[in-house]
């Protein structure tokens, strides 16, 4: 079985991925269909797939509740869209794969440091002015020479690993799953024999790799909940 690579495009000296970008807008179109399929003819007594929704949303809204205090209701949508595109995106890949000579056209978009480092970033913008907006551009950066003047170089190299441990940890945690599958999908080729070990092993690692899925999203939205609690609580 060839290494693949996924097909690209270059517009002004940028190379755009195709693959992660097809499959970023179909994430994006499953959650909406979902959730318009979900909304439509709400009750004030929930029932079958509304009561599913506000599940989810109640979850965020509890895991988010501990790091934002009073300023919970203000971000909840924000994380609630932020973990439903997670973690659609970290199983999306599990589907199938679709792949043409040595073409890629299926993939998990957060198997990509782009998308991953691109959500990190988000959650930093909205922090940093957040932080502005609710304590002003003096009370603000005093933060930074907290709790003393000597920790300003800390605190500044803090604001970046706090992008770079985000992106990573689920950028690492996603990719490393895809290059199993890819691996176990290689024993399926060896021989007659190797097929039906390959087959069941794929069972189990799916099953893993959805819980795993599940399980990043989940510390993506706790970790982005402290990074922004951390700028707007007093």
């Amino acid at each position: 079985m060839e290494s693949t690579t996924n097909p690209s495009v270059s517009f002004l000296g940028i190379t755009f991925d195709l693959t992660i970008l097809g499959m970023s807008l179909l994430t994006v179109l499953v959650i909406f269909f979902m959730v318009f399929w979900a909304t439509r003819k709400m009750s004030l007594k929930p029932k079958g797939k509304q009561n599913i929704l506000e599940f989810l949303y109640e979850f965020v809204n509890d895991t988010i509740s501990q790091n934002l205090g009073g300023y919970t209701k203000n971000y909840s949508l924000l994380l609630f869209v932020i973990f439903t595109f997670v973690f659609t995106a970290n199983n999306i890949g599990l589907i199938t794969a679709i792949r043409t000579g040595k073409l890629n056209f299926w993939t998990s978009p957060t198997s990509n440091f782009g998308v991953t480092i691109t959500l990190s970033l988000l959650i930093a913008l909205v922090c940093h002015v957040e932080g502005v907006r609710k304590k002003g551009v003096t009370g603000y950066l005093k933060g930074f020479l907290a709790p003393y003047p000597a920790m300003l170089p800390m605190n500044i190299l803090e604001q970046f690993t706090n992008i770079a441990s985000l992106a990573l940890r689920l950028f690492g945690n996603i990719f490393s799953g895809e290059v199993v599958t890819g691996l176990i999908l290689k024993l399926a080729m060896v021989s007659i024999f190797t097929g039906p070990l390959a087959f069941v092993l794929n069972l189990f690692w799916v099953a893993f790799s959805a819980f795993i899925g599940f399980i990043q999203a989940y510390v993506f939205i706790i970790l982005s909940s402290n990074y922004i609690g951390g700028k707007v609580n007093d």
